[in-house]
């Protein structure tokens, strides 16, 4: 026993009948769906790059639609329970070959279906609560990047006013005339102050000691008679006193 025919296996089912592809191409893409929930095969479809996905997630659209209009269920509810493909209508070619023979072609189709269920009490709960965290941090997400380009605006906002004031300033300074002098001291401000190695300390004058002038002549001297001599007198007055001795 291999399971229920077919046509016989439960649930609410959608076909696509001659479709021009092989069906082992079709059952890759079919493998990768089966017993997933519609939500996580719809996103393993989107990120398949195989032709079969895309006519695969019309089939699923399909089989999840009659669910929904002719059963009563939820979207949200319902799984893949089956999906297969089987071969149909083979058209046969042929290709010219050397020396009048010819290569076989032979353009295959399939039958392609899909069945979607209810999915069980035990199971729908962890599929909500999956559901839930992924969506808390998905909130969680947006909630942090819509914060970041915030921060950002206002960032941008504080260095568009701060640019407009210092334009505003500029332009008050021009009309009072005093843009030269802040460009004077902007200016000075640049010249670094001498450190204090550099800075020599003030020396205190010392007053030159008085050297007498060797080429100078003699100071006066004054005798008893209030007569002023100068130096060659008084030597020629001692010599004349050491003769008469």
């Amino acid at each position: 026993m291999t399971g229920p025919k077919t046509n016989e296996r439960p649930g609410t089912r959608a076909v696509l009948r001659g479709y021009h592809m092989s069906a082992s191409k079709a059952r890759v893409v079919l493998d990768l769906i089966r017993g997933e929930d519609v939500n996580s095969a719809r996103e393993i479809l989107a990120l398949t790059t195989r032709e079969a996905a895309g006519v695969i997630g019309k089939v699923l659209a399909s089989a999840v639609a009659n669910a929904v209009n002719n059963d009563g269920l939820l979207a949200d509810e319902l799984y893949v329970s089956a999906a297969y493909a089987d071969e149909g209508v083979t058209l046969k070619r042929f290709s010219p070959r050397a020396r009048g023979r010819a290569g076989k072609i032979r353009k295959r189709s399939c039958h392609i279906t899909v069945i979607v269920s209810r999915l069980d009490d035990d199971r729908l709960e962890v599929v909500r609560a999956a559901r839930s965290a992924q969506a808390s941090a998905s909130r969680a997400r947006r909630v942090s990047s819509s914060r970041r380009r915030a921060d950002q605006q206002a960032s941008l906002n504080q260095r568009t006013t701060r640019a407009a004031q210092a334009a505003a300033r500029a332009e008050e300074l021009e009309e009072s005339g005093i843009d030269e002098v802040v460009e004077d001291v902007s200016v000075d401000a640049t010249v670094a102050p001498a450190s204090p190695v550099d800075v020599e300390a003030p020396v205190a004058e010392v007053p030159d000691a008085e050297v007498p002038d060797a080429e100078a002549p003699d100071a006066a001297d004054e005798t008893e008679n209030g007569e002023t001599t100068t130096g060659d007198d008084t030597a020629s007055t001692q010599t004349t006193e050491e003769t008469d001795k």
